[in-house]
């Protein structure tokens, strides 16, 4: 695995993201922690709705205050994950969705990215004041189950979600 860092989304990543969301789409992957990419074409629209959901003031109802960030390989500043913090918890996200949300693009896979986009994220939501965080995941997902485990995260038990089970762990920091 080459080290990553975190950043902020930008234009200046613009082809990468759409070459992102592109692979995900064509491999049918879901998009978790990309803060409705899926959903837009233009990537500038993209990095405005972002940018309006980081403030309590502007975010997008139904939706909680968020800090969206790339993934990027620092030895060739290639996009390999995102990763969505979000600053408090609504309903729906603190029985299913939780603080993070993160994915690694399927080329990618089995590098170690995802658990340093993790243990990254935990600096940052050590920022926001929180104490603890919630992570979530399918429980069919063991990879991810094995990320978040990594980074101190402790079974609290399973919902279900239109008929899936959802592992929801807690992460103290």
């Amino acid at each position: 695995m080459g080290k990553i860092q975190l950043v902020a989304p930008s234009m200046e990543y613009e082809e990468q993201i759409r070459e992102y969301r592109n692979e995900f789409l064509a491999n049918g992957d879901s998009m978790d922690g990309t803060s409705f990419l899926r959903e837009y074409e233009d990537i500038q629209d993209w990095l405005d709705f972002i940018e309006r959901n980081t403030r309590e003031e502007t975010v997008t109802e139904g939706l909680v205050p968020a800090t969206e960030f790339l993934a990027v390989r620092v030895s060739d500043n290639k996009l390999v994950g995102m990763i969505d913090i979000r600053h408090t918890l609504n309903d729906f996200l603190l029985k299913f969705g939780g603080h993070i949300g993160y994915s690694v693009r399927r080329s990618e896979w089995n590098q170690g990215y995802a658990k340093e986009m993790l243990k990254q994220a935990l600096f940052f939501t050590q920022k926001l004041g929180l104490e603890k965080v919630l992570v979530t995941c399918n429980k069919t997902n063991i990879a991810s189950a094995k990320v978040i485990q990594a980074n101190g995260g402790l079974l609290e038990n399973e919902l279900l979600e239109d008929g899936e089970p959802v592992q929801r762990y807690w992460i103290d920091l």
